[in-house]
């Protein structure tokens, strides 16, 4: 599957369904990012149930914690 992430292309050999499933496969916590998908800001809740196809746009932005 092929994605565009943050700008970048991405090959992913395995298949992914789902958001949330990409956030996995890149060790990104839910709690921690806005995913914009195809132009599309996803609530949290909406990771599962988000369809990622080949060829999807996404950017995604996680918070850093500091101080």
């Amino acid at each position: 599957m092929k994605l565009t992430i943050n700008g970048q292309n991405m090959t992913f050999s395995n298949q992914i369904n789902h958001v949330n499933q990409l956030l996995q496969e890149l060790d990104l916590k839910v709690k921690t990012v806005v995913v914009e998908l195809n132009r599309h800001i996803l609530t949290p809740e909406d990771h599962a149930e988000a369809v990622l196809r080949d060829g999807d746009s996404l950017e995604i932005v996680h918070f850093v914690g500091g101080g």
